[in-house]
């Protein structure tokens, strides 16, 4: 029952969103809108970003599995190439569909979190950007990504010597005008400690940490955060029991409004920095009675 409330919260505001709109002065000039696709991959992570002036952004590609149809989710967007992809740690179910995307689309730049791994995933990721001569950098915690001057985007975590995979995800910050958005790979809680004591990470909406595992999401992080909106990327079938139980309750006493890949299928969020709309592919009911 909760779950169709926030569903209906959220058509009460579509309508409220486009109200807005027709009340803007004929004389102003319409703020030029931006996507964030978060793409139904099963176990894993793949977003899309349609920036205000144009650009694509890619933030992972699930596992090797998902790559066709993250290759075909972008094509019907219209995407001819990709101007940053962005790899947030060497995990199969970040990086796996990577070298199909590749495979089918021009990159002008990778973002890497540095981190090696011996897997035939991170081996098959790695000789395809040998292949197609991609230029790589290595994220540094810290740096403004200049991709869009109408956005502000920020790395607030990366690589270190003594971190793990999931430790040394790309976490990041993506603002635009009063609109914000983290997405926060797979790192840990202790990652969250440290980026919220040195960075303002509160967001309208975020991207849950780990699929919403029991290492990641601390009560504190997410007071802090105080989002509007939570997205987790996850299967229904997962062999891990992801999201805990933790997790979900403590979004709830937040009064956040939670969605789900497993749930709501493909959600895309529409936003001209002032507002924002979200678009499920299904409805809870369908989202739950479908097989994965």
């Amino acid at each position: 029952m909760l779950q169709y409330r926030r569903f209906f919260s959220f058509l009460i505001a579509f309508f409220l969103f486009f109200a807005a709109l027709d009340s803007t002065p004929a004389h102003s000039q319409p703020a030029k809108k931006m996507e964030v696709h978060f793409i139904n991959v099963g176990q894993g992570d793949s977003i899309v970003v349609k920036t205000p002036n144009g650009k694509t952004i890619l933030i992972d590609g699930g596992s090797p599995k998902a790559g066709k149809k993250v290759v075909k989710y972008l094509k019907e967007l219209g995407v001819e190439k990709i101007d940053l992809l962005i790899a947030t740690h060497p995990d199969r179910d970040h990086i796996g569909g990577l070298p199909a995307v590749m495979k089918e689309f021009k990159v002008t730049k990778i973002l890497d979190s540095g981190k090696l791994h011996i897997t035939r995933a991170y081996a098959n990721y790695m000789n395809e950007v040998r292949k197609q001569e991609i230029p790589l950098v290595v994220a540094k915690e810290g740096e403004n990504i200049s991709i869009d001057s109408l956005i502000d985007f920020r790395i607030l975590n990366a690589y270190g010597k003594r971190k793990n995979n999931n430790q040394s995800s790309i976490a990041l910050k993506l603002s635009y005008n009063d609109i914000d958005f983290l997405f926060l790979g797979d790192i840990e809680d202790e990652q969250e400690e440290k980026v919220a004591k040195k960075y303002d990470v509160r967001a309208e909406i975020i991207k849950i940490a780990h699929h919403g595992s029991k290492t990641s999401s601390s009560e504190k992080f997410l007071e802090i955060v105080e989002p509007d909106v939570a997205i987790i990327t996850y299967s229904k079938y997962n062999d891990y029991g992801h999201p805990v139980n933790r997790v979900i309750k403590k979004l709830f006493d937040l009064e956040t409004n939670i969605f789900s890949t497993a749930v709501y299928g493909d959600l895309v969020v529409h936003t001209e920095g002032e507002n924002y709309l979200i678009y499920p592919q299904k409805t809870p009911l369908h989202g739950l009675l479908e097989s994965k």
